[in-house]
């Protein structure tokens, strides 16, 4: 009783033509009591149209069925359009109306994912539609609603499809493709970027001869000249793999919102993209967290699974409401990173003065590594400072957002004067720019 209730009265629902088909009918019992011609024409109208509602509902529940499934990809892309489709099947003798509902995670927060198509029998149709996620996590997608009604449409029965799915939302991948283009691309050597001396060059094996003149004897393998009765040297050829590290900021600083990501999500998102870049570009790729403690940390490294292992990290991640431990990074950097590397930290300044309260723990990073400050520019003061002031009020605004905006260029300078390399950058190009500075700094040899 229970299944067969569920079946065909909570899945049954009484559509707009039917209550029309009703009202004309009372209509002609009202207009009877003045109209005495009319006749037995109130009931038959009445008697047909319960005839057609019996047979709607015979024909739409006698077997056949709609059939709808939801195909997206196994994780969705944070920041990116990321395309959704919908396959209906229509496995009913005859062509019928269909309304689907897409139960979209509530993230979203969109209602009006409601779409309408004619089937005919045995036909299949094909709905597709973007979601652009600006969280990343776990979003739940419900069901596939579909209301079917036959050619008579005077009621409509309704299926459920695919029922609760969880997607995760990871750092942004899909335009991965484009960045590995700039990774082999030859433009920046065309603009004749002076190749220097290597800092912190080493060397590893690649095999053992026999010595001739003017080898260094200090490369004297003693074992295998025991071996073969002759001299035998190692030879070792320049360590093409360097580390990079990206070091994110997760505290209050971060959670400033641009076009509704946040710049939590700016930063892991170029830090995906700079680690694929890395590794294609024979580095190793490594990652540290922090906020008042040290979060995750992912030793560098370019194996297969490495970008993996980034991503499934990152996107749990959250922001903190306290103020970064500069002196705990410190500290992690000198135990973990053992080799000279590009360490490329992405944080927020505000003022000057949050600056030079962490710069002696930058300076310090700095002695041991290429250090790469990656902090952003607030583009609203940016528009406000170039729209012309129409009162006293707005260039006091114009004028207090220009003193800001001038402050970002004295911390750069700061950086700088220090030895520290810095990019303040708009959120929206932060990570081309800093896939530029890094295959500059490749170009240059400074790593």
């Amino acid at each position: 009783m229970k299944k067969f209730f569920q079946q065909y009265y909570t899945n049954l629902f009484l559509t707009d033509r039917l209550f029309t088909v009703l009202g004309f009918c009372i209509v002609l019992f009202l207009l009877k009591f003045f109209f005495a011609w009319l006749g037995d024409i109130p009931e038959i109208a009445t008697g047909a149209v319960a005839v057609l509602f019996f047979m709607d509902l015979f024909i739409l529940y006698r077997g056949n069925w709609i059939e709808a499934k939801r195909f997206t990809a196994k994780r969705l892309s944070n920041g990116d359009e990321n395309p959704i489709q919908i396959e209906i099947t229509n496995h009913y003798g005859f062509g019928v109306n269909v309304r689907v509902i897409d139960e979209i995670p509530f993230q979203f927060q969109i209602r009006d994912k409601d779409f309408k198509l004619h089937l005919k029998p045995a036909e299949i149709k094909s709905i597709h539609y973007n979601l652009r996620p600006t969280k990343r996590g776990e979003y739940d997608f419900g069901f596939i609603r579909t209301y079917v009604s036959s050619p008579l449409g005077l009621i409509s029965r309704r299926y459920n499809f695919d029922g609760a799915k969880v997607l995760p939302v990871y750092p942004s991948f899909i335009n991965l493709g484009q960045y590995e283009l700039m990774a082999v691309s030859r433009y920046l050597t065309e603009f004749g970027i002076k190749k220097i001396r290597k800092v912190g060059q080493s060397s590893e094996f690649d095999q053992i001869k026999n010595y001739v003149g003017g080898d260094d004897i200090r490369t004297i393998n003693w074992k295998a000249t025991a071996r073969k009765g002759g001299l035998m040297v190692n030879t070792y050829t320049d360590e093409k793999s360097q580390n990079i590290y990206c070091i994110i900021d997760k505290s209050r600083v971060m959670r400033m919102p641009f076009e509704g990501l946040s710049l939590l999500d700016y930063a892991i998102n170029a830090s995906v993209a700079l680690a694929k870049v890395a590794m294609l570009k024979e580095d190793k790729a490594g990652l540290i967290t922090l906020s008042e403690t040290i979060g995750s940390i992912i030793p560098a490294d370019r194996k297969a699974s490495q970008l993996g292992n980034i991503m499934n990290v990152l996107y749990k991640e959250k922001t903190r409401y306290l103020e970064s431990n500069l002196e705990a990074l410190y500290a992690t950097v000198r135990s973990v990173v053992k080799q000279r590397g590009l360490l490329v930290f992405f944080t927020n300044f505000e003022s000057l003065s949050a600056l030079q309260r962490q710069l002696p723990y930058l300076k310090r990073i700095a002695k041991y590594h290429l250090l790469l400050v990656v902090f952003f520019e607030n583009t609203e003061l940016k528009d406000l400072s170039t729209d012309p002031a129409k009162d006293v009020e707005g260039i006091y605004h114009k004028t207090i957002a220009e003193k800001f905006i001038y402050e970002k260029k004295l911390m750069v300078k700061e950086l700088n004067t220090h030895g520290i390399l810095a990019i303040l950058t708009p959120p929206q190009k932060l990570t081309v720019n800093v896939i530029n500075q890094y295959l500059a700094l490749k170009a240059q040899q400074r790593i």
